[in-house]
């Protein structure tokens, strides 16, 4: 990947959640949110041969704002200076996440299961987020930060209701699936690939080829978005 699809991949990954402010100091993108979406408030550089000097103004930028120091992190040797600065500002990385990229033709044909596309949120949409196996806090700052998401549009499933969620977001040249959510009880039962697919299609309809996602290593929904066609591109921590 080039550096300027690198930098419209993070510019599309900041501006999907919406953050209510975004500074950019010194080639990194710094987004201010009280929210629990890490990456809506956390430092983001738009090239991977980072400076580091910008490091201690945007540090002092978050606490001027009132929330902690954060940053993502690529996990590629060209950030070995970087780590090092923050973690002598007593920073450690954690929560390792893979940015993975795919082909909307791939994933438009991934199934041809049941799913609705929303273009606005409803409520049953957002009571998946609340409901059984997901932390109520959280999800209510990821459906405010989704809903505020420009031009994105929201895929549901399930059998007489909803039970599957997820999004696409779109700009700067890439569609982003974000907030995917199964009920514990709905799972395994195709919904996830089914909204996968109906989002490829919305890609498709509005002429984008290129698709992003961010899952945390550990998660074994890893595992459909591999078989949806999505590659690791690279792996990032959280540094707090």
């Amino acid at each position: 990947m080039n550096a300027e699809d690198i930098e419209s991949l993070e510019r599309s990954t900041v501006s999907a959640v919406a953050p209510p402010q975004v500074l950019e100091i010194g080639g990194w993108l710094v987004p201010l949110d009280h929210g629990t979406i890490g990456r809506a408030r956390s430092a983001a550089p738009l090239r991977h041969d980072p400076d580091a000097s910008a490091l201690d103004e945007i540090v002092s930028a978050y606490r001027d704002h009132g929330l902690p120091p954060a940053f993502r992190i690529a996990e590629i040797p060209a950030f070995d200076g970087v780590r090092e600065a923050l973690a002598r500002h007593g920073l450690t990385g954690q929560q390792p996440t893979v940015m993975k990229v795919g082909d909307v033709g791939r994933l438009a044909a991934f199934s041809d299961g049941p799913a609705r596309i929303l273009e606005r949120p409803d409520d049953a949409w957002a009571a998946v987020f609340l409901g059984e196996g997901f932390d109520p806090a959280d999800g209510a700052h990821r459906v405010a930060a989704l809903s505020r998401s420009p031009g994105a549009v929201y895929g549901a499933a399930g059998e007489g209701g909803t039970h599957a969620v997820g999004v696409a977001s779109f700009g700067h040249g890439w569609a982003g699936v974000h907030g995917m959510r199964t009920a514990p009880g709905a799972r395994g039962r195709g919904h996830a690939g089914a909204i996968l697919a109906a989002l490829g299609r919305q890609m498709q309809a509005r002429g984008v080829g290129r698709v992003f996602l961010q899952v945390e290593e550990a998660n074994p929904a890893r595992r459909i978005y591999d078989r949806a066609g999505f590659t690791p591109a690279w792996t990032y921590r959280y540094w707090r």
